[in-house]
Protein backbone atom coordinates (compact mmCIF):
# COMPACT_ATOMS: atom_id res chain seq x y z
CA UNK A 1 0.00 0.00 0.00
CA UNK A 2 3.01 2.58 0.50
CA UNK A 3 4.36 1.52 -2.46
CA UNK A 4 0.68 2.71 -3.85
CA UNK A 5 1.43 5.81 -2.23
CA UNK A 6 4.65 6.67 -3.49
CA UNK A 7 3.23 6.15 -7.00
CA UNK A 8 0.56 8.65 -6.52
CA UNK A 9 2.95 10.96 -5.25
CA UNK A 10 5.48 10.52 -8.26
CA UNK A 11 2.69 11.44 -10.51
CA UNK A 12 1.65 14.20 -8.72
CA UNK A 13 4.83 15.83 -8.54
CA UNK A 14 5.45 15.23 -12.11
CA UNK A 15 2.16 16.46 -12.84
CA UNK A 16 3.04 20.22 -11.06
CA UNK A 17 6.85 20.44 -12.59
CA UNK A 18 5.51 20.09 -16.02
CA UNK A 19 2.38 22.07 -15.20
CA UNK A 20 4.57 24.51 -14.17
CA UNK A 21 7.21 24.64 -16.51
CA UNK A 22 4.52 25.62 -19.26
CA UNK A 23 2.71 28.17 -17.58
CA UNK A 24 6.06 29.92 -16.68
CA UNK A 25 6.12 31.27 -19.97
CA UNK A 26 2.26 32.05 -20.37
CA UNK A 27 2.51 34.36 -17.51
CA UNK A 28 -0.38 33.29 -15.94
CA UNK A 29 -1.90 32.18 -12.30
CA UNK A 30 -1.31 28.63 -12.07
CA UNK A 31 -4.07 28.42 -9.10
CA UNK A 32 -6.37 29.30 -11.01
CA UNK A 33 -5.65 25.98 -13.47
CA UNK A 34 -8.05 22.60 -12.12
CA UNK A 35 -4.93 20.47 -12.88
CA UNK A 36 -2.54 22.17 -10.60
CA UNK A 37 -5.03 22.48 -7.48
CA UNK A 38 -5.79 19.16 -7.92
CA UNK A 39 -2.13 18.08 -8.24
CA UNK A 40 -1.55 20.41 -5.17
CA UNK A 41 -4.47 18.44 -3.53
CA UNK A 42 -3.62 14.56 -4.65
CA UNK A 43 0.16 15.52 -3.24
CA UNK A 44 -0.60 16.56 0.08
CA UNK A 45 -3.24 13.80 0.40
CA UNK A 46 -0.81 11.18 -0.15
CA UNK A 47 1.84 12.55 1.51
CA UNK A 48 -0.38 13.01 4.51
CA UNK A 49 -2.11 9.38 3.95
CA UNK A 50 1.91 7.92 3.50
CA UNK A 51 2.41 9.50 7.21
CA UNK A 52 0.02 7.91 8.58
CA UNK A 53 0.31 4.75 7.05
CA UNK A 54 4.30 4.15 8.11
CA UNK A 55 4.63 6.18 11.28
CA UNK A 56 3.41 3.75 13.72
CA UNK A 57 4.77 0.21 12.63
CA UNK A 58 7.54 0.36 14.89
CA UNK A 59 5.05 1.42 18.16
CA UNK A 60 2.94 -1.00 20.19
CA UNK A 61 -0.63 0.58 19.64
CA UNK A 62 -1.81 2.03 22.82
CA UNK A 63 1.10 2.89 24.69
CA UNK A 64 2.10 6.34 25.72
CA UNK A 65 4.93 6.15 22.82
CA UNK A 66 1.82 5.16 19.96
CA UNK A 67 -0.28 8.17 21.36
CA UNK A 68 2.73 11.11 21.65
CA UNK A 69 3.78 10.11 18.40
CA UNK A 70 0.13 10.14 16.78
CA UNK A 71 -0.19 13.75 17.75
CA UNK A 72 2.66 14.68 16.08
CA UNK A 73 1.47 12.94 13.40
CA UNK A 74 -2.10 14.80 13.78
CA UNK A 75 -0.08 18.09 14.10
CA UNK A 76 1.94 17.96 11.29
CA UNK A 77 -0.79 16.49 8.80
CA UNK A 78 -2.92 19.64 9.81
CA UNK A 79 0.08 22.28 9.38
CA UNK A 80 0.09 20.25 5.82
CA UNK A 81 -3.61 20.76 5.14
CA UNK A 82 -3.40 24.51 6.33
CA UNK A 83 -0.98 25.15 3.73
CA UNK A 84 -3.33 23.44 1.30
CA UNK A 85 -5.79 25.62 2.09
CA UNK A 86 -3.88 28.59 1.89
CA UNK A 87 -2.22 27.72 -1.45
CA UNK A 88 -5.92 26.39 -2.98
CA UNK A 89 -7.83 29.17 -1.48
CA UNK A 90 -11.61 29.45 -1.99
CA UNK A 91 -13.84 26.76 -1.46
CA UNK A 92 -10.31 24.73 0.60
CA UNK A 93 -10.47 27.51 3.40
CA UNK A 94 -14.26 27.73 3.49
CA UNK A 95 -13.78 23.71 3.98
CA UNK A 96 -10.89 24.17 6.19
CA UNK A 97 -12.77 26.99 8.80
CA UNK A 98 -15.71 24.22 8.88
CA UNK A 99 -13.01 21.69 10.44
CA UNK A 100 -11.50 24.36 12.04
CA UNK A 101 -14.63 24.59 14.40
CA UNK A 102 -15.11 21.02 15.45
CA UNK A 103 -13.58 21.71 18.36
CA UNK A 104 -15.09 18.74 20.45
CA UNK A 105 -15.35 16.56 17.40
CA UNK A 106 -11.35 16.26 15.39
CA UNK A 107 -8.31 15.88 17.50
CA UNK A 108 -7.30 19.48 19.04
CA UNK A 109 -4.20 19.34 16.27
CA UNK A 110 -6.40 19.88 13.51
CA UNK A 111 -9.06 22.35 15.52
CA UNK A 112 -6.47 24.67 17.07
CA UNK A 113 -4.35 24.59 13.70
CA UNK A 114 -6.98 25.42 11.06
CA UNK A 115 -8.52 28.33 13.14
CA UNK A 116 -6.37 30.11 11.79
CA UNK A 117 -7.94 30.40 8.34
CA UNK A 118 -9.90 32.88 9.75
CA UNK A 119 -7.60 35.04 9.65
CA UNK A 120 -5.66 34.34 6.34
CA UNK A 121 -8.37 34.76 4.23
CA UNK A 122 -7.42 35.81 0.48
CA UNK A 123 -7.86 39.35 -1.13
CA UNK A 124 -9.17 40.02 -4.41
CA UNK A 125 -7.32 43.45 -6.35
CA UNK A 126 -8.87 46.80 -6.50
CA UNK A 127 -8.97 45.79 -10.13
CA UNK A 128 -10.91 42.54 -10.09
CA UNK A 129 -13.23 44.16 -7.33
CA UNK A 130 -14.09 47.02 -10.15
CA UNK A 131 -14.57 44.72 -12.92
CA UNK A 132 -17.10 42.48 -10.66
CA UNK A 133 -19.35 45.53 -9.56
CA UNK A 134 -19.14 46.87 -13.36
CA UNK A 135 -20.33 43.63 -14.70
CA UNK A 136 -23.04 43.12 -11.64
CA UNK A 137 -23.93 46.72 -11.76
CA UNK A 138 -23.58 47.88 -14.98
CA UNK A 139 -21.44 51.22 -13.40
CA UNK A 140 -18.15 52.56 -12.17
CA UNK A 141 -17.98 52.79 -8.92
CA UNK A 142 -17.62 56.82 -8.80
CA UNK A 143 -21.84 56.93 -10.20
CA UNK A 144 -22.60 54.66 -7.39
CA UNK A 145 -20.35 56.00 -4.48
CA UNK A 146 -19.04 59.01 -2.97
CA UNK A 147 -16.61 57.00 -1.56
CA UNK A 148 -15.31 53.66 -1.83
CA UNK A 149 -12.22 52.43 0.49
CA UNK A 150 -9.88 50.83 -1.32
CA UNK A 151 -8.80 48.82 1.83
CA UNK A 152 -11.32 46.00 2.13
CA UNK A 153 -12.87 46.51 5.67
CA UNK A 154 -12.67 42.48 6.01
CA UNK A 155 -11.87 39.52 3.52
CA UNK A 156 -13.34 36.05 3.87
CA UNK A 157 -12.68 32.88 2.23
CA UNK A 158 -15.56 34.00 -0.59
CA UNK A 159 -15.66 37.60 -0.43
CA UNK A 160 -14.26 40.79 1.10
CA UNK A 161 -16.55 43.82 2.41
CA UNK A 162 -15.47 47.38 1.39
CA UNK A 163 -16.95 50.66 3.69
CA UNK A 164 -18.39 53.19 0.68
CA UNK A 165 -20.96 56.40 0.84
CA UNK A 166 -23.78 56.72 -1.09
CA UNK A 167 -24.61 59.62 -2.91
CA UNK A 168 -27.22 60.60 -0.43
CA UNK A 169 -24.36 60.14 2.28
CA UNK A 170 -25.54 56.96 3.85
CA UNK A 171 -22.45 54.68 4.85
CA UNK A 172 -22.66 51.51 3.70
CA UNK A 173 -20.92 47.76 3.61
CA UNK A 174 -20.38 46.57 -0.08
CA UNK A 175 -19.32 42.51 -0.03
CA UNK A 176 -18.42 41.35 -3.35
CA UNK A 177 -17.15 37.75 -3.99
CA UNK A 178 -14.00 37.07 -5.13
CA UNK A 179 -14.28 36.51 -9.24
CA UNK A 180 -12.90 33.05 -9.37
CA UNK A 181 -14.52 31.52 -6.66
CA UNK A 182 -18.11 30.65 -8.55
CA UNK A 183 -16.05 29.09 -11.62
CA UNK A 184 -13.98 26.89 -9.08
CA UNK A 185 -15.74 26.18 -6.73
CA UNK A 186 -17.64 23.21 -8.38
CA UNK A 187 -14.51 21.96 -9.46
CA UNK A 188 -12.99 21.79 -5.95
CA UNK A 189 -15.39 19.79 -4.58
CA UNK A 190 -15.68 17.49 -6.88
CA UNK A 191 -11.45 16.63 -6.35
CA UNK A 192 -12.59 17.14 -2.28
CA UNK A 193 -15.21 14.43 -3.32
CA UNK A 194 -12.57 11.54 -4.99
CA UNK A 195 -9.57 12.27 -2.59
CA UNK A 196 -11.75 11.35 0.46
CA UNK A 197 -12.93 8.46 -1.12
CA UNK A 198 -9.28 7.62 -2.42
CA UNK A 199 -8.47 8.09 1.41
CA UNK A 200 -11.48 6.29 2.78
CA UNK A 201 -9.97 3.35 0.77
CA UNK A 202 -7.05 3.52 2.15
CA UNK A 203 -8.33 4.02 5.58
CA UNK A 204 -12.01 2.46 6.28
CA UNK A 205 -12.40 4.11 9.67
CA UNK A 206 -11.86 7.65 7.95
CA UNK A 207 -15.64 8.26 6.46
CA UNK A 208 -15.47 12.10 6.26
CA UNK A 209 -17.78 11.51 2.97
CA UNK A 210 -20.67 13.87 5.30
CA UNK A 211 -18.46 17.04 5.14
CA UNK A 212 -18.09 16.78 1.00
CA UNK A 213 -21.79 16.22 0.73
CA UNK A 214 -22.30 19.33 3.00
CA UNK A 215 -20.37 21.12 1.30
CA UNK A 216 -21.77 20.48 -2.11
CA UNK A 217 -24.91 21.52 -0.85
CA UNK A 218 -24.76 24.46 1.35
CA UNK A 219 -21.57 26.23 -1.26
CA UNK A 220 -24.00 27.16 -4.42
CA UNK A 221 -26.08 28.81 -1.46
CA UNK A 222 -23.43 30.66 0.62
CA UNK A 223 -22.42 31.80 -3.07
CA UNK A 224 -25.86 33.47 -3.80
CA UNK A 225 -26.16 36.81 -1.91
CA UNK A 226 -29.32 37.64 -2.65
CA UNK A 227 -30.40 34.34 -0.77
CA UNK A 228 -28.06 35.95 2.02
CA UNK A 229 -30.01 38.90 1.69
CA UNK A 230 -33.23 37.40 1.62
CA UNK A 231 -31.98 35.29 5.29
CA UNK A 232 -31.11 38.74 6.61
CA UNK A 233 -34.35 39.85 6.29
CA UNK A 234 -36.19 36.90 7.65
CA UNK A 235 -34.38 36.23 10.38
CA UNK A 236 -34.44 40.47 11.45
CA UNK A 237 -38.28 39.70 11.26
CA UNK A 238 -38.22 36.64 12.70
CA UNK A 239 -36.54 37.91 15.80
CA UNK A 240 -37.74 41.14 16.05
CA UNK A 241 -38.93 40.97 19.32
CA UNK A 242 -35.38 40.72 20.80
CA UNK A 243 -34.45 45.21 21.14
CA UNK A 244 -30.89 43.52 21.48
CA UNK A 245 -30.12 41.96 18.30
CA UNK A 246 -29.52 43.95 14.86
CA UNK A 247 -29.16 42.49 11.59
CA UNK A 248 -27.92 45.39 9.07
CA UNK A 249 -31.03 46.51 6.46
CA UNK A 250 -29.99 44.93 2.72
CA UNK A 251 -29.67 47.68 0.08
CA UNK A 252 -31.82 45.89 -2.74
CA UNK A 253 -31.29 48.23 -5.75
CA UNK A 254 -27.56 47.73 -5.23
CA UNK A 255 -27.43 43.92 -4.85
CA UNK A 256 -26.65 40.81 -6.96
CA UNK A 257 -25.84 37.19 -6.81
CA UNK A 258 -22.50 38.54 -6.42
CA UNK A 259 -23.02 41.95 -4.36
CA UNK A 260 -24.25 42.46 -1.29
CA UNK A 261 -25.08 46.04 -0.11
CA UNK A 262 -25.96 46.81 3.48
CA UNK A 263 -26.11 49.29 6.07
CA UNK A 264 -22.73 49.42 7.73
CA UNK A 265 -22.40 48.76 11.49
CA UNK A 266 -19.32 48.68 13.72
CA UNK A 267 -18.87 46.78 17.17
CA UNK A 268 -15.87 44.22 18.85
CA UNK A 269 -15.62 40.42 18.34
CA UNK A 270 -18.16 38.77 20.50
CA UNK A 271 -15.12 37.20 22.28
CA UNK A 272 -13.25 40.43 22.72
CA UNK A 273 -13.41 40.81 26.77
CA UNK A 274 -10.98 43.30 26.65
CA UNK A 275 -13.27 45.60 24.01
CA UNK A 276 -16.14 44.73 26.56
CA UNK A 277 -14.07 45.94 29.53
CA UNK A 278 -13.61 49.36 27.73
CA UNK A 279 -16.85 49.92 26.43
CA UNK A 280 -18.79 48.64 29.71
CA UNK A 281 -20.25 45.95 28.19
CA UNK A 282 -22.07 43.03 30.66
CA UNK A 283 -20.53 39.77 29.72
CA UNK A 284 -23.20 37.95 31.27
CA UNK A 285 -25.58 39.38 29.41
CA UNK A 286 -23.91 39.16 26.18
CA UNK A 287 -23.85 35.33 26.43
CA UNK A 288 -27.41 35.10 27.55
CA UNK A 289 -28.98 37.54 25.18
CA UNK A 290 -26.64 35.25 22.43
CA UNK A 291 -28.42 31.67 23.87
CA UNK A 292 -31.64 33.62 23.95
CA UNK A 293 -31.22 33.72 19.87
CA UNK A 294 -30.09 30.92 19.06
CA UNK A 295 -32.37 28.63 21.12
CA UNK A 296 -35.70 30.53 19.50
CA UNK A 297 -33.63 30.17 15.62
CA UNK A 298 -32.95 25.79 16.24
CA UNK A 299 -35.90 24.85 18.91
CA UNK A 300 -39.35 27.70 18.27
CA UNK A 301 -38.70 28.93 14.34
CA UNK A 302 -36.23 25.90 13.10
CA UNK A 303 -34.14 28.50 10.75
CA UNK A 304 -30.38 28.46 12.02
CA UNK A 305 -27.77 30.84 11.56
CA UNK A 306 -24.99 28.34 10.87
CA UNK A 307 -21.58 30.19 11.19
CA UNK A 308 -21.54 32.64 14.49
CA UNK A 309 -17.95 32.74 14.69
CA UNK A 310 -16.61 35.65 16.41
CA UNK A 311 -15.98 37.64 12.99
CA UNK A 312 -20.06 37.02 12.50
CA UNK A 313 -21.23 38.12 15.92
CA UNK A 314 -20.19 41.60 16.62
CA UNK A 315 -21.31 43.93 20.04
CA UNK A 316 -21.95 47.46 20.89
CA UNK A 317 -23.09 50.04 23.19
CA UNK A 318 -25.95 51.94 21.26
CA UNK A 319 -24.80 55.48 20.69
CA UNK A 320 -28.15 56.73 21.33
CA UNK A 321 -29.77 54.65 24.19
CA UNK A 322 -26.63 53.41 25.64
CA UNK A 323 -28.30 49.76 25.57
CA UNK A 324 -25.76 46.72 24.72
CA UNK A 325 -26.35 45.33 20.75
CA UNK A 326 -25.88 42.16 19.55
CA UNK A 327 -25.13 42.77 15.89
CA UNK A 328 -25.08 39.52 13.38
CA UNK A 329 -23.70 39.39 10.37
CA UNK A 330 -22.96 36.77 6.97
CA UNK A 331 -26.12 35.20 6.22
CA UNK A 332 -25.16 32.78 3.77
CA UNK A 333 -25.19 29.68 5.41
CA UNK A 334 -28.64 28.83 7.40
CA UNK A 335 -30.20 25.40 8.44
CA UNK A 336 -33.61 25.50 7.71
CA UNK A 337 -35.11 21.97 10.28
CA UNK A 338 -37.33 19.56 9.71
CA UNK A 339 -40.53 19.77 12.32
CA UNK A 340 -40.00 15.88 13.30
CA UNK A 341 -36.44 16.60 13.55
CA UNK A 342 -36.93 19.71 15.49
CA UNK A 343 -39.22 17.99 18.37
CA UNK A 344 -36.72 15.00 18.70
CA UNK A 345 -34.28 17.60 18.96
CA UNK A 346 -36.27 19.82 21.32
CA UNK A 347 -36.95 16.55 23.30
CA UNK A 348 -33.17 15.19 23.48
CA UNK A 349 -31.70 18.79 25.33
CA UNK A 350 -35.14 18.67 27.68
CA UNK A 351 -33.92 15.01 28.65
CA UNK A 352 -29.63 15.79 28.89
CA UNK A 353 -30.57 19.34 30.97
CA UNK A 354 -32.81 16.87 33.29
CA UNK A 355 -30.75 13.65 33.44
CA UNK A 356 -33.03 11.97 32.22
CA UNK A 357 -31.23 8.52 30.60
CA UNK A 358 -34.03 6.92 29.39
CA UNK A 359 -35.37 10.11 27.54
CA UNK A 360 -31.37 10.80 25.91
CA UNK A 361 -31.20 7.07 24.54
CA UNK A 362 -35.01 7.46 22.94
CA UNK A 363 -34.38 10.23 21.11
CA UNK A 364 -30.94 10.05 20.18
CA UNK A 365 -31.83 6.66 18.69
CA UNK A 366 -34.34 8.71 16.98
CA UNK A 367 -32.18 11.08 15.50
CA UNK A 368 -30.19 8.28 13.96
CA UNK A 369 -27.42 7.60 16.83
CA UNK A 370 -28.34 4.22 17.10
CA UNK A 371 -26.05 2.46 19.35
CA UNK A 372 -23.89 4.97 19.90
CA UNK A 373 -26.19 7.51 21.92
CA UNK A 374 -23.78 7.84 25.04
CA UNK A 375 -20.98 9.12 22.27
CA UNK A 376 -24.02 11.07 20.76
CA UNK A 377 -24.95 13.07 24.06
CA UNK A 378 -21.33 13.30 24.64
CA UNK A 379 -20.76 14.79 21.21
CA UNK A 380 -24.09 17.46 21.72
CA UNK A 381 -22.91 18.85 24.91
CA UNK A 382 -19.39 18.17 24.80
CA UNK A 383 -19.37 16.83 28.43
CA UNK A 384 -18.49 13.09 29.89
CA UNK A 385 -21.07 10.66 30.37
CA UNK A 386 -20.51 11.31 34.01
CA UNK A 387 -22.23 14.54 33.50
CA UNK A 388 -24.73 13.42 31.08
CA UNK A 389 -25.91 10.78 33.95
CA UNK A 390 -26.06 13.51 36.70
CA UNK A 391 -28.19 16.19 34.13
CA UNK A 392 -25.46 18.81 32.73
CA UNK A 393 -27.73 21.35 34.16
CA UNK A 394 -26.36 20.40 37.08
CA UNK A 395 -22.86 19.59 37.17
CA UNK A 396 -20.23 22.42 36.41
CA UNK A 397 -17.56 22.27 33.38
CA UNK A 398 -14.53 21.38 34.71
CA UNK A 399 -10.71 21.78 33.07
CA UNK A 400 -10.09 18.53 33.56
CA UNK A 401 -13.77 17.31 31.67
CA UNK A 402 -12.77 19.61 29.23
CA UNK A 403 -9.77 17.46 28.50
CA UNK A 404 -10.96 14.60 28.71
CA UNK A 405 -13.20 15.31 25.80
CA UNK A 406 -10.82 16.47 23.57
CA UNK A 407 -8.50 13.49 24.53
CA UNK A 408 -11.62 11.68 23.63
CA UNK A 409 -12.31 13.30 20.54
CA UNK A 410 -8.47 11.49 18.70
CA UNK A 411 -9.25 8.10 20.45
CA UNK A 412 -12.66 7.86 19.47
CA UNK A 413 -12.32 9.18 15.75
CA UNK A 414 -13.59 6.24 13.95
CA UNK A 415 -16.64 5.94 15.85
CA UNK A 416 -17.49 10.09 15.24
CA UNK A 417 -16.62 9.62 11.98
CA UNK A 418 -19.74 6.51 11.48
CA UNK A 419 -21.61 8.58 14.27
CA UNK A 420 -21.28 11.30 11.31
CA UNK A 421 -22.31 9.80 8.27
CA UNK A 422 -25.58 7.92 10.28
CA UNK A 423 -27.54 11.29 11.85
CA UNK A 424 -29.49 12.87 9.45
CA UNK A 425 -27.58 15.94 7.81
CA UNK A 426 -29.47 18.75 9.31
CA UNK A 427 -27.56 17.20 12.71
CA UNK A 428 -24.08 18.11 11.07
CA UNK A 429 -24.56 22.51 10.97
CA UNK A 430 -26.25 22.21 14.08
CA UNK A 431 -23.17 20.49 15.24
CA UNK A 432 -21.06 22.67 14.17
CA UNK A 433 -22.81 25.91 15.39
CA UNK A 434 -22.97 24.43 18.87
CA UNK A 435 -19.23 24.05 18.81
CA UNK A 436 -18.88 27.95 17.67
CA UNK A 437 -20.92 29.00 20.73
CA UNK A 438 -19.54 26.68 22.84
CA UNK A 439 -15.90 28.41 22.06
CA UNK A 440 -17.46 31.70 22.35
CA UNK A 441 -18.70 31.00 25.96
CA UNK A 442 -15.81 29.44 27.03
CA UNK A 443 -13.92 32.54 25.99
CA UNK A 444 -16.39 34.91 28.00
CA UNK A 445 -15.87 32.02 30.68
CA UNK A 446 -20.00 31.69 30.82
CA UNK A 447 -20.19 28.33 29.76
CA UNK A 448 -22.90 26.05 31.22
CA UNK A 449 -24.56 28.80 33.34
CA UNK A 450 -27.86 28.39 34.68
CA UNK A 451 -29.50 31.21 32.77
CA UNK A 452 -28.53 29.32 29.10
CA UNK A 453 -30.36 26.07 30.43
CA UNK A 454 -33.25 27.88 31.50
CA UNK A 455 -33.28 29.83 28.41
CA UNK A 456 -33.36 26.58 26.48
CA UNK A 457 -36.12 25.11 28.87
CA UNK A 458 -38.13 27.55 27.66
CA UNK A 459 -37.56 27.60 23.71
CA UNK A 460 -38.05 23.50 24.17
CA UNK A 461 -41.38 23.87 26.25
CA UNK A 462 -42.92 26.59 23.66
CA UNK A 463 -41.67 24.44 21.17
CA UNK A 464 -43.04 21.16 22.08
CA UNK A 465 -46.52 22.94 23.16
CA UNK A 466 -47.05 24.93 19.92
CA UNK A 467 -45.95 20.91 17.85
CA UNK A 468 -49.02 19.73 20.53
CA UNK A 469 -51.34 22.58 19.54
CA UNK A 470 -51.06 21.78 15.73
CA UNK A 471 -52.29 17.84 16.31
CA UNK A 472 -54.60 18.65 18.84
CA UNK A 473 -58.13 18.15 17.21
CA UNK A 474 -60.58 19.41 19.94
CA UNK A 475 -60.37 22.76 21.44
CA UNK A 476 -60.45 21.36 24.74
CA UNK A 477 -57.19 19.41 23.91
CA UNK A 478 -55.45 22.96 23.16
CA UNK A 479 -56.10 24.77 26.06
CA UNK A 480 -54.91 21.73 27.92
CA UNK A 481 -51.69 21.98 26.09
CA UNK A 482 -51.42 25.82 26.52
CA UNK A 483 -52.31 25.68 30.73
CA UNK A 484 -49.83 22.87 30.98
CA UNK A 485 -46.96 25.01 29.19
CA UNK A 486 -47.69 27.94 30.91
CA UNK A 487 -47.52 26.09 34.43
CA UNK A 488 -44.45 24.91 33.01
CA UNK A 489 -42.80 28.53 31.69
CA UNK A 490 -44.20 29.85 34.94
CA UNK A 491 -42.28 27.03 37.36
CA UNK A 492 -38.86 27.73 35.36
CA UNK A 493 -39.51 31.66 36.16
CA UNK A 494 -39.64 30.85 39.91
CA UNK A 495 -36.68 28.65 39.56
CA UNK A 496 -34.89 31.61 38.17
CA UNK A 497 -36.54 33.72 40.92
CA UNK A 498 -35.04 31.65 43.33
CA UNK A 499 -31.24 31.81 41.78
CA UNK A 500 -31.14 35.16 41.57
CA UNK A 501 -31.87 35.26 44.83
CA UNK A 502 -30.15 33.23 46.36
CA UNK A 503 -27.07 34.73 44.01
CA UNK A 504 -27.81 38.16 45.70
CA UNK A 505 -27.81 36.51 49.38
CA UNK A 506 -24.47 35.22 48.92
CA UNK A 507 -23.37 38.18 47.21
CA UNK A 508 -23.98 40.00 49.82
CA UNK A 509 -22.85 37.80 52.72
CA UNK A 510 -19.33 37.67 51.18
CA UNK A 511 -19.66 41.46 50.58
CA UNK A 512 -20.04 41.54 54.79
CA UNK A 513 -17.43 39.36 54.79
CA UNK A 514 -14.79 41.21 52.84
CA UNK A 515 -15.19 44.09 54.70
CA UNK A 516 -14.99 42.72 58.29
CA UNK A 517 -11.78 40.93 57.09
CA UNK A 518 -10.57 44.80 55.66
Amino acid sequence: MAVRLLKVSSLATAVLASSGFYLSSKQLDINDLSVIRFGRAALTTAVISYDYLTAFRHVAHGSEEYWALKSKVHQRSAERLLDLCCANRGTFIKVGQHLGALDYLLPEEYTSTLKVLHSRAPQSSMEEIQQVIREDLGKELSELFVLFEEKPHGAASLAQVHKAVLHDGKTVAVKVQHPKVQRQSSKDIMVMEVLVKAVHWLFPDFAFMWLVEESKKNMPLELDFLNEGHNAEKVANMLSHFPFLKVPMIHWDLSTKRILTMDFVEGGQVNDREYMKKHDINVNEISENLGKMYSEMIFVHGFVHCDPHPGNVLVRKCPRSQKTEILLLDHGLYQALQPDFRMNYCRLWMSLINGDLSGVERYSRRLGAGDLYPLFACMLTARSWNSVNAGISSVPVTHAEDVEIRTNAAQYLPQISDLLNRVPRQMLLLLKTTDLLRGIETTLQTRASSSSFINMSRCCVRAVARHKRIKARSRRRRLQITLAESLSLWKLSVYELLLWVRGLVITRWLAALLTFLH
